[in-house]
């Protein structure tokens, strides 16, 4: 009778480890968990930091060498380009943490997410800096900020583990209408 209530106990704790992610079918739970987690930690964390005026003199020189974001300075000012790009971390964030409950949003979490380390390693090629000359320039490249952009490549990657379980998620399974047999 012990081992029905230890199995019990592990049950019941399957089923609130579930009620924690939201894509049931896609793997380890723990992992996927684990990844969400982690990223809403980093947004939550790095979207409150882009309100701050460090944090916006710490992006300038990102942006300012993108392509794709620089426009936001023409437009905010340094201080709003961080703020605008805050909030959409904070959107990503709160999209990630619905998404453990609602696999819609798990997925559009993951997906902004999967975005936003798209455009920061985009920074790799566009930032002065990143090639570290003293060694030979690249592929070798610099800490800072050569290294700091480096890292991204594993939260995409996180990222997109987190969207792949969220679209292959049993949620998309559509199930036919059964017919009644006469």
């Amino acid at each position: 009778m012990v081992y029905l209530d230890e199995e019990s106990r592990m049950t019941n704790s399957t089923n609130h480890l579930r009620l924690q992610i939201a894509e049931r079918s896609a793997g380890s739970l723990y992992m996927l968990g684990l990844l969400r987690w982690a990223l809403v930690v980093i947004f939550l964390w790095f979207g409150g930091m882009k309100f701050t005026s460090y944090e916006a003199n710490g992006i300038a020189p990102f942006i300012a060498h993108s392509p794709f974001m620089s426009w936001l300075h023409a437009a905010f000012g340094v201080r709003g380009a961080s703020r605008v790009i805050g909030v959409l971390e904070l959107s990503t964030a709160a999209a990630l943490i619905i998404g453990a409950f609602k696999p819609f949003f798990s997925a559009l979490g993951a997906a902004m997410s999967a975005m936003t380390y798209f455009f920061t390693l985009s920074f790799f090629l566009t930032t002065p800096g990143v090639a570290e000359p003293t060694a030979g320039g690249f592929p070798a490249i610099s800490a800072a900020p050569g290294q700091f952009l480096l890292k991204d490549l594993v939260l995409l990657a996180a990222s997109l583990c987190l969207l792949g379980a969220s679209v292959r998620g049993s949620w998309l399974m559509v199930k036919e209408p059964q017919e009644k047999k006469s």
